[in-house]
Parts: C-alpha cells; sequence; structure tokens
C-alpha cells in the first residue's frame, strides 16, 4: 500500500500541473519583482496539483489526520484567494496562527500553556518560512519531497501508518510537481503551495513527537536547510533595522543564484544539504541522547559551513566591486 499511494499521489499531482500549465498558463501569474529571480510571467498555481495529489491520503488511511489535514486546506484555500488578490499581511497571520492554536490544541492537549504557545509560534513561523524560501526554481518541491520523504521513513520505523500514508502522499505529490518545476520552471508552487506545505511540514512534526515517532528536534534538523536560512536571513535584516516584510533577495539559496550557481545549481546544492540533515535526523532518532546530540550538531555545522563559504564569496565580491545581479 506505500507504494500505491505515493505512486497514485505522484500521478495526480502530475497530471494536475500539466493541466494548470497548457491551459490555465495565464491564471495567478507571478511576474519579475525586486525579489524574483526569474524574469519572465510564471504561474503559481502549482500548489493546486500538490494538494490534489496530497489529497489521495485520504482513500489510504490518513483520515485519523483529519484536523492537519483541514487545517492545511483551509490555509490553502486563504492563500490561493491571497495569490489572486493579495489579502493583507495581519489576515494572513491571523489564519496561520489560528491554525497551529487548533492543531496543537487537539495533538498535544493537555499541555502547558508556555509550551503550547511556543509551539503554536514554531508551527506559524515554519508555515511563513516555507512561503520565504519558496523563490528558486526545485527549491521548496525538492524539500518537500526530500522533507516528507524522511517524515514516511520515520513513521514507517514507528509503525504510524497515518503519518506514513499522509507524508508519503506528500512526497509523491512533490514529486509530480517537481516535473514542471525543475530548472527552468514552468510553474511556481504559489503561496497556495508553500503555505500548507510549510504547515504540512510543522503540524505533522508536532503529531508525530507527541505520538512518539521521533524526537521533537526531528522535524528542526529534517528541515534544518530551510529553517536556517530564512531564519538567519530574518535576524540579519532586523540587526540592520530593514523592513522584515518587504521583498528582498537575501537569502543564502537567493545568494547562490545570483553568485552564479543559477537555479539548477542552488537546487542540487540544497538537496544535498536536505540529505545530509535527513541522513543524520534518521540515523539518529531512536539512538541515546548523546547520539542525537552529536546528530543535531553536525547537520547544524554542515549548514554554518555551508552558509559561511556563501557570505565568504558574497562579500569577495561586493569588496571587487562586482555586486551580484
Amino acid at each position: 500500500m506505500s507504494g500505491a499511494v505515493a505512486i497514485a499521489s505522484f500521478v495526480v499531482s502530475a497530471a494536475l500541473a500539466a493541466l494548470l500549465v497548457s491551459r490555465f498558463g495565464r491564471l495567478a501569474l507571478d511576474r519579475p519583482n525586486e525579489r524574483s529571480l526569474h524574469e519572465r510571467p510564471v504561474p503559481r498555481t502549482g500548489g493546486l496539483a500538490v494538494l490534489g495529489g496530497a489529497l489521495v491520503s485520504v482513500a489510504f488511511g490518513a483520515a485519523p489526520l483529519w484536523l492537519l489535514l483541514a487545517s492545511g486546506y483551509a490555509l490553502a484555500a486563504v492563500s490561493f484567494v491571497d495569490d489572486l488578490r493579495h489579502l493583507h499581511t495581519a489576515a494572513r497571520l491571523t489564519a496561520h496562527l489560528v491554525a497551529a492554536a487548533l492543531l496543537v490544541w487537539y495533538a498535544t492537549a493537555p499541555i502547558d500553556p508556555l509550551a503550547a504557545a511556543l509551539l503554536v509560534l514554531a508551527v506559524a513561523w515554519i508555515t511563513n518560512l516555507y512561503n520565504f524560501m519558496d523563490g528558486s526554481d526545485g527549491l521548496a518541491g525538492g524539500m518537500a519531497l526530500i522533507g516528507f520523504g524522511t517524515y514516511a521513513a520515520a513513521a514507517a520505523l514507528a509503525g504510524d501508518m497515518p503519518l506514513l500514508v499522509l507524508s508519503l502522499a506528500l512526497a509523491g505529490a512533490a514529486a509530480g510537481f517537481l516535473c514542471f518545476n525543475f530548472p527552468p520552471a514552468r510553474i511556481f508552487l504559489g503561496d497556495v503551495g508553500s503555505v500548507p506545505l510549510g504547515f504540512f511540514a510543522g503540524g505533522a512534526g508536532i503529531v508525530g513527537w507527541h505520538d512518539d515517532v521521533w524526537p521533537l528536534w526531528f522535524p528542526l534538523l529534517v528541515f534544518a536547510p530551510f529553517i536556517g536560512d530564512a531564519t538567519l536571513t530574518l535576524l540579519r535584516r532586523l540587526m540592520r533595522r530593514e523592513r522584515v516584510w518587504q521583498a528582498h533577495r537575501e537569502h543564502y539559496y537567493q545568494r547562490l543564484v545570483r553568485l552564479g550557481a543559477g537555479h539548477r545549481g542552488t537546487a542540487l546544492a540544497a538537496y544535498a544539504l536536505m540529505l545530509v540533515c535527513a541522513a543524520a535526523a534518521l540515523y539518529a532518532r531512536d539512538q541515546a541522547p548523546a547520539v542525537q546530540a552529536i546528530a543535531f550538531a553536525a547537520g547544524c555545522a554542515v549548514l554554518v559551513v555551508a552558509g559561511a563559504w556563501i557570505d565568504v564569496r558574497w562579500a569577495r565580491q561586493m569588496r571587487a566591486g562586482q555586486a551580484p545581479t
């Protein structure tokens, strides 16, 4: 059954993506702006294909995760309206926080109020950062494929069937979408895809922790390439007193593209980092606490080295008066 859900999700997602590209190619166009790394308008409706593929999971046994699914699809509806009409930031954030609060309350009650508040903020942050990181061809789709594939492997080892089915469906749907999003992309996720994927990453992480499928640090390491880039970039912009809500091109992945790696090279480098973090998380998931700590620290160290290398290259070009475009 595991193979069937992944294949079904892949086929549905790929078919929907092909339909969106061929018949609805002018719907919700993403036009180049100061944040963009692309040079021509591209439809940002690919999330609809991913969500269509992921919905297959319900028929294969993911129904017990109904609140997680319902909340994610509700956020998708809000985000699709945002893709079409640009909702106010406060409205979007309110929706993210409400969905996160419902999920944390349902999945973890009874729990200490302070711990619950921190988990709600964590889920809301991952929901948003996934959107921030959806700015280069193949990047967010690859993170979904590798991240949820890792969740599926851990759920299989723990014997958690609903979480396994949902994770496989999300990974398969991401793979189908990548057929049209790997550089050069013909379709983007859009908020309708990136926001619910971020929510599923955080929400499923909470569910798996509560059900003893993995420790709390596990989702953080699995999605560390996204979490680290978005968090460090935000902190750096806050320290410079910049308007963090405005569009920019300061993420590490954006700098790597602008340094000459291009979308394809950046995607492949990111996949390598994702796989390193995923492998470390899977290996240490049920090991002794000391091994878990070492694995987490090692994964973070790899990301720090990669980020430092990009910073050095960026600073060198800036000093040489060759500002990347």
